[in-house]
């Protein structure tokens, strides 16, 4: 038995870690566009070019994988899990939906499942690795369906920004919280709600002081699934304190530090930071 796991590429990896023999692994490109140039969101991406683009941008904008990007990775054959940002965050839910249903029309026996992760970067990234193990034990699509769903249901999702023009100028945060944290240059604290959006938690001032917020947070949400994964844009020493903190109070977890892709690179902007637990 043969599966395919595709993810846009909000999950900001190119390769899966370990992959069982029966995997095909790709990801579907968001292209963002910044005064008029776009950014495919692949491998040739350059983030630090994006990220220092957007710095000086007026304008700019994403657009999400069409159908037909994810019908070709969808293939002729095997099963299919495909993994998207929070469809309360972009399109890509429903284009990969779209394309199922294309597919169906002309193959109504072929198994392809949809998931929300309700959430981005570090979010879908558990979600790939637990899907790894799943298949990995040799079970079926419906065994392995079931399973992922209910690993699905525990994920927690918690970012520290200190910027959140982009967030603001896409429709995803209220225009008045953005502009009084740059302004007062705050970092603010946030978590994915239930249903995938972004609910602001708390408003810190200093790494340490949103380090200690996020800590708390693992507390009061009950960290339990033994792995931490934190994505971060071209942040690497508060990625690497977080990861330090998060090892001395929770030993013998695994803490996986990545960075951002273009996605999550224009979302987070530079010095972001997104944590899946």
């Amino acid at each position: 038995m043969s599966f395919r796991i595709i993810a846009d590429s909000s999950c900001d990896i190119f390769e899966m870690e370990n992959k069982s023999d029966n995997i095909y692994f790709s990801t579907v490109p968001f292209v963002i566009t910044v005064d008029g140039r776009d950014y495919v969101d692949n491998e040739e991406i350059d983030v630090h070019e994006l990220v220092t683009a957007m710095a000086s941008s007026s304008k700019s904008h994403t657009s999400c994988p069409s159908p037909h990007d994810w019908m070709t990775e969808f293939g002729e054959e095997g099963d299919v899990f495909a993994i998207t940002i929070s469809s309360n965050l972009s399109g890509s839910y429903n284009s990969a939906c779209t394309a199922r249903q294309m597919i169906l029309e002309n193959d109504p026996d072929r198994n392809i499942e949809i998931l929300d992760s309700r959430g981005t970067g570090p979010s879908l990234n558990m979600i790939i690795d637990k899907l790894n193990a799943l298949i990995g034990q040799g079970l079926s699509f419906e065994g392995v369906k079931t399973e992922i769903h209910k690993y699905m249901e525990e994920h927690k999702l918690i970012f520290a920004l200190s910027s959140y023009h982009n967030l603001v100028n896409n429709g995803r945060m209220p225009k008045l919280a953005g502009i009084v944290l740059g302004h007062l240059g705050l970092w603010g604290v946030g978590i994915a709600s239930d249903e995938g959006t972004i609910k602001m938690k708390k408003i810190a001032k200093g790494g340490k002081k949103t380090l200690q917020v996020i800590m708390n947070d693992f507390k009061d949400r009950v960290a339990n699934k033994g792995v931490i994964v934190i994505s971060h844009c071209e942040n690497e020493l508060f990625a690497d304190n977080l990861k330090k903190a998060a090892l001395a109070a929770y030993p013998g977890f695994e803490v996986k530090i990545m960075p951002t892709r273009g996605l999550c690179s224009y979302y987070a902007e530079k010095g972001g930071i997104i944590v899946g637990f």
